[in-house]
Formats: structure tokens, sequence, C-alpha cells
């Protein structure tokens, strides 16, 4: 199964979102850099390092601005009809989840095939340290625990 296949399929499970908005938002994680190093089953300090400054540039340059207009249009902006406000909201929706594809199609291709046969809470501990930001255990396990 290709990541991003399983990216979605994972995604939808019971528990999943909320976890991963809780890194996102206020661990200052990368949820497609965090789900790729669970699919790899990965702990390699050097894979990892190459593959989160690949995410930072790609997070700095396309996810997070468009982020940040999808968030922008969430409210209602008078004059603006609500319709075709929400209408480009939805848009800019879809050019945020294709630059998060983007992300983990690169992040595929740099890990190939390899698996490294690391349990998840494992891989994302690797991948919050290499992320270099503090996130505590317990935020890791709720993501952990919500893929069994």
């Amino acid at each position: 199964m290709s990541l991003w296949a399983w990216a979605l399929e994972t995604y939808a499970l019971e528990g999943v979102p909320e976890a991963c908005l809780t890194l996102q938002d206020e661990h200052g994680q990368n949820v497609p850099f965090l789900l790729w190093a669970i699919w790899a089953e990965t702990v390699e300090p050097e894979l990892l390092a190459r593959a989160a400054a690949a995410a930072k540039v790609w997070d700095t340059a396309a996810v997070k601005p468009l982020r940040a207009v999808r968030r922008a249009l969430k409210a209602s902006l008078p004059p603006i009809d609500d319709d075709v406000r929400e209408g480009l909201r939805e848009d800019v929706k879809a050019a945020e989840l294709h630059a998060e594809r983007v992300l983990l199609e690169t992040l595929a291709a740099m890990s190939g095939h390899h698996k490294g046969g690391a349990r998840a809470l494992d891989a994302l501990r690797a991948a919050a340290k290499a992320w270099g930001l503090p996130v505590s255990d317990e935020a890791l396990a709720v993501l952990a625990e919500a893929l069994r």
C-alpha cells in the first residue's frame, strides 16, 4: 500500500485526527512527517534528520501558508458572500491536502520500500526528536494507541 493510501486510511481511524491535530497545534509537530515515520517504522537518526529537513522546507514554503489562508477563510468576511468565501476555502483546503501529499510522496521516496521494524511509539519519539520541538510522551502515545 502506498504511503498516501495508508495515511488516508490511518487518518480515518477513530481518535487519529484529534491526536494529530493536538500534536500539530499544541506541540508544533508536522503530521505528515510523523505519519511517514510510523509507516516507515524508522528510528534511524540520519534518515529522520534528512526527512525532517525536507519536511521543514516544504512546511514553510507550502503547507503552513495554505493552512493559514484556509483558517483565515473559516469565518465570515463581510461584504464577501459566504458561499463564495467557503468555495475558495474548499479550494485552498484541497491545495493544502495536495501539498501534504507531495510531502508524503517525497518522504516515501527518501525511505524507499525499506521498513525499519520500529513500533509506532518508538518511531514517533524518534521523529519528534528529529523535528526538534519538545512533545510529551503522553501526546505521542495517544496517537500510537489510536493506531491499534
